[in-house]
């Protein structure tokens, strides 16, 4: 380092009077008491946002985006899959503590719901595929005055709630 570079040191061969070292002390300590410089480490831009842009809509993390409809039906599965997470374990817990945890046992009771679905989903399909071929032809003889109502019914959810549309 170059003495023009160099840091003011205290050299020992310097010696200050009284007065002086005792301005410089309080001067140090002055330095070390004063507050740092006010700087800002965050601003938040009180200007209002335009109401629309030319930029697309971006897919956040997390969810992806559906209706409202696909929102509670994910919803109410996952909150189903995890209600049977309970009685499983008690299940397990019995079939260990009562001595009863045989291999076989436990696969033909892991295998029931199987068994039992496949035919009801078999069942299922025979009536829908049924019901498709048959034909949607009505044939009305009256004899006498006639009063014809249409009513189309739209049941969703598993809580059923109807409405009725009357035409």
């Amino acid at each position: 380092m170059h003495s023009e570079h160099a840091p003011d040191t205290a050299r020992s061969d310097v010696r200050m009077s009284e007065d002086v070292a005792d301005a410089e002390a309080r001067r140090i300590i002055a330095d070390a008491y004063r507050p740092a410089l006010n700087v800002p480490t965050s601003y938040r831009d009180t200007s209002p946002l335009p109401a629309h842009g030319d930029t697309p809509p971006v897919v956040q993390p997390g969810v992806p985006p559906m209706s409202q409809r696909a929102v509670d039906a994910s919803r109410l599965m996952l909150t189903a899959g995890l209600a049977t997470v309970p009685p499983g374990l008690i299940a397990i817990g019995v079939l260990i503590a009562s001595r009863q945890a045989d291999p076989t046992v436990i696969g033909m009771i892991c295998a029931a719901p199987a068994a039992v679905a496949v035919p009801i989903l078999a069942l299922a399909r025979l009536f829908t595929r049924v019901a498709e071929a048959a034909p949607d032809e009505h044939h009305h003889h009256y004899s006498g005055p006639i009063h014809q109502e249409h009513t189309t019914t739209h049941t969703r959810g598993i809580f059923a709630r109807t409405h009725n549309d009357h035409r």
